[in-house]
């Protein structure tokens, strides 16, 4: 999926980020190139930096020293420009607008014409499966419904980036695994860059091309892991030796670093 002679989507120089209350240094020194059409996964513990480092990747926090560009331009003008689309942990869905309506308002936004953003929505309801659903509110869906949704509209307008802040870490364990498999199914269809923040080691190795893992505050690259997994990706993938090794790798980077793993990710590997 990825390019390595095509100019990096995201670069990320010297980045440290600071919060003046309690002067707090969540990020520090990140040097990260992320090549067109990756799925690169940011795991490590709570509190140093992952949602943080996204944030920034997305204009939604400066950082305090060092440089963010999205395809070549500062991240500001990339945000401006509509250049990345993303969805958070809560599907953050406004529940007096039908699901067609939820997925085109980036579009209304952009101005796009009434019948180009009839066409691309159905599209999109078709692509997360939910044409049925069109005419629902977002308070009659399921939790899983609701993040394909939101899923739907941060593509709509087929940004070059997609931030994903924990968008399943709210779901239960089953329709998580589903949504892993929808969501590389729509990755592999439309070749956006992902960027994809978790606690789960096992989660960020179905997913991702590359996981980068973090240290404990001050956030720091601690390693990454290049995850050879062949796409398309299956729920037997999760069986295959190779992943078990993959899991381990990146567990033993976490450990090395200083953290504590959860009683459910030491399960995750028996």
């Amino acid at each position: 999926m990825t390019d390595g002679s095509a100019q990096a989507v995201v670069r990320i120089q010297g980045l440290t980020k600071t919060f003046p209350q309690g002067n707090v240094t969540a990020l520090q020194d990140i040097d990260l190139e992320l090549a067109p059409g990756e799925f690169i996964s940011l795991i490590g513990p709570s509190g140093c930096g992952k949602s943080t480092l996204l944030r920034v990747i997305g204009d939604l926090i400066e950082p305090t020293v060092g440089e963010v560009t999205v395809n070549g331009k500062p991240a500001r003008g990339a945000r401006n420009d509509g250049d990345y689309g993303i969805v958070f942990q809560d599907a953050v869905l406004f529940d007096w607008r039908t699901v067609a309506k939820n997925i085109a308002l980036p579009l209304e936004m952009l101005g796009w014409e009434r019948a180009r953003r009839r066409e691309r929505v159905e599209e999109m309801l078709d692509l997360v499966e939910l044409s049925a659903f069109a005419d629902h509110h977002p308070w009659q869906l399921s939790g899983g419904m609701q993040q394909r949704v939101s899923i739907a509209r941060a593509l709509a307008f087929e940004p070059a980036l997609l931030l994903m802040d924990e968008p399943f870490g709210a779901l239960d364990e089953m329709t998580r695994e589903r949504l892993n498999l929808e969501l590389l199914s729509i990755w592999e269809k439309l070749g956006s860059t992902v960027v994809f923040v978790t606690h789960s080691i096992s989660e960020a190795v179905f997913l991702s091309s590359r996981v980068v893992v973090m240290s404990p505050r001050p956030g720091r690259i601690a390693g990454t892991v290049e995850i050879d997994l062949p796409y398309p990706r299956a729920a037997e993938t999760r069986d295959a030796p190779r992943f078990f090794e993959l899991v381990t790798r990146v567990r033993e980077l976490l450990r090395s670093r200083g953290e504590h793993l959860l009683p459910e990710e030491e399960a995750a590997l028996e």
